[in-house]
């Protein structure tokens, strides 16, 4: 079902939008990975999962999957639900099972659609997640507005590595996290 909606939308999406992508060889071949992107819109994930050949897991909202329609398509494309208003336990745990098989995980660090760029969207469970698993982050911007004929440009920045942090202790999670942040921002320190 994934690749099949992979080309199916990702070709619909071609159609009405020109794609350009940027620095897609920082994208690694395998082993266990973290994609990390800013998030304006519901087409978001349908871009990512379009301009990466990997296949990615997302954690989605539960919300989605409460939905009839959106909800069928949403399990059938392997995505799992993640509670927002707590921590939750059970997402994190299927996300770390996800790395741990040397698979691609898809997360947007801040936790909802946003249109206003600020650190204080940003959750600290990316950071968490790679910190446990050691999993590489790889951070993406997509650079868009959705219009019609209008390009939509993603453009993937340097690896976050969570053992470049080890040694900040209690701080490691948020240091990753908010390096995450500044590198899909392209914020200079």
């Amino acid at each position: 079902m994934y690749k099949f909606l992979k080309v199916f939308c990702g070709g619909m999406l071609q159609l009405f939008f020109k794609f350009e992508v940027y620095d897609k060889n920082k994208i690694p071949k395998d082993g266990p990975l973290i994609i990390c992107a800013n998030h304006t819109s519901a087409l978001d994930p349908v871009v990512l999962a379009q301009v990466c050949d990997r296949k990615i897991f997302f954690m989605a909202k539960e919300e989605l999957f409460n939905k009839p329609v959106l909800g069928y398509f949403v399990k059938k494309l392997e995505a799992f639900p993640v509670n927002r208003s707590k921590t939750d336990l059970k997402s994190v745990r299927t996300a770390m099972s996800i790395l741990k098989r040397g698979d691609v995980l898809g997360i947007f660090p801040e936790g909802t659609r946003v249109k206003t760029v600020s650190a204080d969207n940003i959750k600290e469970g990316v950071g968490m997640i790679s910190n446990r698993t050691g999993a590489p982050i790889l951070p993406v911007y997509i650079d868009t507005e959705y219009k019609l004929f209008r390009p939509i440009k993603v453009s993937f920045r340097d690896l976050v590595y969570p053992e470049d942090f080890k040694e900040l202790g209690r701080e490691t999670n948020k240091e990753i996290t908010m390096e995450v942040y500044k590198k899909i921002y392209d914020i200079e320190e």
